[in-house]
């Protein structure tokens, strides 16, 4: 059974769709089988793994909307063996459709256990707010990864995070799962900046051994491989960037096997 991930800050610009695109690239270097779930309706992970929006003819919207079965949905990437489920602007408008639909914090969880079984970790990229959308995401999920910026005022608003994971794990005690959380990510770091390595204990105060060890440092390549339609992982693979990812997802596959 798949192992599923939210990646979720309700802060912009923390490295939501870089760590989900390149983990997802990581993990299929080890080997594992990797679904990569995009729900956020800016569609960066899509572009990201080279999909062209314009030629989709359906997307999650359509499996929110139940217009469509998750498994016709699903597409290979071209460039790493990873599978996507895809997304494009519709789904901006499925928020009003889900707030009066009496199942609207599952639908996501239910379609995503008919394909569980296909995949060792399916990884979803949230968008950067913690409305319906998010939450069927974090209901989906066995756990879930916090990127945090080295920058001033990393762990302002994450109060509000904290708290919807406390949320969930109420509502999910009825069907006898837990939300953990995976750990805390640090990116972007700037190596010639003091205040990058302030924060970094910062973080690490506030959220002790759930910290990853592993540091996604600020990289040039990271900003460009999107425009390519690559993983800095394909783009870049000897860049800090790209070593920095596959040491996370060595981490993350050395944690899950330890239980």
């Amino acid at each position: 059974m798949g192992k599923i991930l939210a990646i979720s800050n309700q802060k912009g610009g923390v490295g939501k769709t870089t760590t989900s695109v390149n983990l997802a690239s990581s993990l299929s270097y080890l080997g594992k089988r990797v679904l990569l779930v995009d729900v956020d309706h800016q569609a960066n992970a899509t572009m990201s793994m080279g999909i062209n929006r314009a030629n989709l003819k359906t997307t999650v919207a359509d499996v929110f909307s139940d217009k469509a079965n998750i498994k016709d949905v699903i597409q290979k990437v071209d460039s790493v063996n990873v599978d996507i489920l895809p997304s494009r602007y519709e789904l901006g408008n499925i928020e009003s459709f889900l707030i009066s639909h009496d199942n609207k914090d599952f639908i996501l969880s239910n379609a995503l256990e008919e394909v569980r079984d296909n995949y060792d970790f399916i990884i979803i990229d949230c968008p950067p707010s913690l409305g319906v959308v998010t939450i069927n995401a974090l209901m989906a999920s066995d756990s879930v990864l916090i990127p945090v910026q080295c920058e001033f005022l990393a762990l302002d608003g994450l109060t509000q995070l904290l708290n919807t994971i406390r949320l969930i794990q109420t509502k999910q005690k009825h069907n006898k799962r837990t939300l953990t959380i995976e750990g805390v990510l640090l990116t972007m770091l700037d190596t010639r900046s003091n205040i990058g390595y302030e924060v970094i204990n910062e973080v690490k105060t506030y959220f002790k051994e759930k910290v990853f060890k592993t540091i996604i440092p600020r990289n040039v390549k990271c900003s460009n491989a999107p425009s390519h339609g690559l993983p800095v992982t394909e783009y870049s693979p000897r860049s800090k960037g790209s070593i920095s990812y596959q040491n996370l997802a060595k981490e993350m596959v050395a944690l899950s096997e330890r239980g």
